[in-house]
């Protein structure tokens, strides 16, 4: 059988990639990664990692060139793409430099000390979650909540001899319930950065419970998926604002039902 035709080049001599073409550069890059963690273990996030995401990035360029894209707009397209996530970068930039101060002006030592000696065993678990949950609330970051006041906690626990298995899950569960309602969190600046919402509208503009409740449950090929239902949807578009969102508003009537 002949193979299938592809899409022809636009005006500007510029071919959409084929389905070959995302399959051999996400599948190579993943293979690469595949390889790099059996091979090196945990050490791959030394440096064989990042080798592997290099040549999936130097093949993804070589296809954009084939179907007809210059330098000059893939070197674009790349700058934009890091200029998105830089936010969020910065973010853990700043999470990797306070971990480092606290452990080394001393702060987890003391937070163990007093920890021993104003924690009660009798409400260690609820305590440590709170306490994990307000701070990932105040600086946004799961991870420098663990990898600081929850190393803290972990050694109060060792000392007190209560159960390191349940304080860590205390921790975790507590940190990334803070992480996710926090307006500095990583994730929550990345997410509206790369589809191009302002961070203050991509909190407010849906609250869950009204949202889960008015969900309209559609079926795909047997799968049932929920969707928000038209009043969430047009609060959503409001909060965003961006043009392609009123255009929206106006196909489905800016009124709520």
């Amino acid at each position: 059988t002949s193979p299938p035709p592809t899409a022809p080049p636009n005006a500007a001599g510029v071919r959409p990639a084929s389905a070959l073409d995302v399959a051999l550069t996400i599948g190579c890059t993943v293979l690469l990664l595949a390889l790099s963690v059996l091979i090196f273990g945990s050490d791959s996030s030394s440096g064989a990692n990042q080798i592997a995401l290099v040549i999936g990035t130097v093949l993804a360029t070589i296809v954009g060139i084939k179907n007809g894209h210059s330098w000059k707009v893939i070197e674009r397209n790349i700058v934009s793409g890091i200029s998105t996530a830089l936010p969020a970068i910065m973010i853990l930039f700043s999470v990797g430099s306070l971990i480092g101060m606290w452990m080394l002006s001393g702060t987890v030592p003391t937070m163990i000390y007093y920890g021993l000696l104003l924690l009660d065993p009798a409400i260690f678990y609820p305590a440590s979650c709170l306490l994990c949950a307000i701070t990932a609330l105040s600086i946004g970051s799961s991870w420098t909540v663990a990898g600081t006041l929850g190393i803290g906690l972990i050694g109060v626990a060792a000392g007190m001899g209560i159960s390191i298995e349940i304080t860590a899950g205390a921790i975790i569960s507590g940190a990334y319930f803070g992480d996710k309602m926090s307006p500095l969190s990583d994730t929550t600046n990345l997410a509206p950065a790369v589809t191009g919402i302002d961070i203050f509208t991509h909190i407010p503009g849906l609250e869950f419970d009204p949202a889960w409740h008015n969900r309209l449950d559609v079926d795909l090929g047997g799968l049932t998926v929920h969707v928000l239902g038209r009043g969430e949807l047009i609060a959503s578009k409001k909060a965003s604002g961006r043009p392609k969102d009123l255009l929206d508003l106006e196909l489905l009537g800016d009124d709520e039902p």
